[in-house]
């Protein structure tokens, strides 16, 4: 029963157009093609990295982050409260203003300094500077190595120039050594990153990083398994052209060093969108998705491929808006990048801006529909003016 599923699952009239099969991937006459169990291989290529990262952090990292003077600034940590504590864990890290009047009752604190406490418990969970910077580091050390590794590899390659050829002589085209090493070093990467992404700074977008990691880790698995490798180290070597940039702007951001920042981000800004929404789209994904209808009938691997390839745009897309949104925040008056997927660390100031429109909010009247009353006599509060 086991051996007939096998069997349907690996039909060749699954995986390869008409007239090919797993049998066009077998060795012979001198030549090596990629097979299944060399994937096993990235596992502890995976591990090693994770191994790696923690030496490089240690002894490249942190060094390099107090000669660029990465520094945190000392945080009041929350006096021990039973009851707050427990509202925080288990109800809510943000309380509403009902919630936080219960909560100053059952504690016997004011209101205010519940607020206060609660902002401070916050803070103690956020990661610091130095963690994002050591995190930044090592994910700019790997993506930059990589480029110019695949660089390497495409440079003297035909279909680094006529992108139509990733399908001459498919399925039947050999494997270079240089790049099943390439495969092997992204796709363990790839996999280290999504076994240490639990312990990883959480940004807003962490379901996207997810479904991101995956479907890239499944898209060069599955490149492999049928020999689309031409097509997978270009998507490789495109995707690893812009993520140094990001990863080095948010270097020079974590140490306060605003023009690099500015000047890095624009520069990183304009490649992913060259790379991710207009070489990636038009050249490799119409390559892989439209070309081939002209040499094949279409099959199940086909649209598999090119489904992994429309996430990853789809992402791509999502990731440009956060981009371009922040381009616009700083280009106007200079300041530094703040990144999008990010929770901004809260200040002293932060409750007293709270109270000051609570205050603005009592002088103006009465709340009609969850916005106050305001006339021509009234100064605008200050939560209207920023969504102005």
């Amino acid at each position: 029963m086991l051996s007939r599923l096998s069997e349907l699952i690996w039909a060749d009239w699954i995986w390869f157009p008409e007239g090919h099969g797993w049998a066009d991937l077998t060795d012979h006459d001198g030549k090596v093609f990629p097979k299944p169990q060399d994937l096993w291989a990235t596992i502890p290529i995976a591990l090693c990295f994770l191994v790696i990262r923690q030496i490089f952090e240690r002894t490249v990292a942190i060094p390099l982050a107090s000669l660029l003077g990465v520094s945190d600034k000392q945080r009041v940590r929350a006096p021990p409260n039973p009851v707050l504590e427990s509202y925080f864990c288990s109800t809510s890290k943000h309380p509403r203003q009902s919630s936080i009047e219960s909560l100053s009752k059952q504690t016997g604190c004011s209101v205010r300094q519940v607020q206060r406490w609660f902002r401070r418990r916050r803070n103690q969970d956020r990661p610091s500077k130095l963690k994002k910077f050591r995190e930044a580091s090592w994910r700019f050390t790997f993506y930059l190595l990589a480029f110019f590794a695949g660089l390497a590899v495409l440079i003297d390659k035909p279909w680094f120039y006529d992108v139509k050829l990733i399908w001459e002589n498919f399925p039947k085209m050999p494997l270079l050594p240089s790049q099943y090493w390439y495969y092997m070093i992204e796709l363990g990467f790839y996999i280290s990153l999504l076994v240490s992404v639990a312990s990883d700074v959480k940004r807003k977008d962490f379901k996207e990083q997810i479904i991101h990691h995956v479907a890239t880790i499944a898209l060069i698995s599955f490149s492999w398994l049928v020999n689309y490798i031409r097509a997978g180290t270009l998507i490789m070597v495109v995707h690893d052209a812009a993520d140094y940039l990001m990863e080095s702007a948010k270097m020079f951001n974590y140490a306060g060093w605003r023009r690099t920042c500015n000047f890095i981000f624009t520069m990183f800004a304009a490649v992913f969108i060259v790379t991710r929404l207009i070489i990636l789209p038009f050249w490799i994904i119409h390559t892989t998705f439209v070309y081939p209808l002209t040499l094949y009938s279409p099959f199940f691997g086909f649209y598999f491929f090119n489904g992994l390839m429309c996430v990853l745009q789809v992402l791509h897309i999502f990731w440009a808006v956060l981009i371009l949104r922040m381009v616009v925040k700083f280009l106007p008056g200079n300041d530094i990048v703040e990144d999008e997927r990010s929770d901004k660390e809260e200040t002293e100031s932060d409750d007293e801006d709270g109270d000051c429109e609570r205050r603005e909010k009592s002088r103006n009247g009465h709340v009609q529909n969850g916005h106050t009353v305001l006339n021509n006599n009234h100064n605008v509060p200050r939560s209207l003016k920023a969504r102005r």
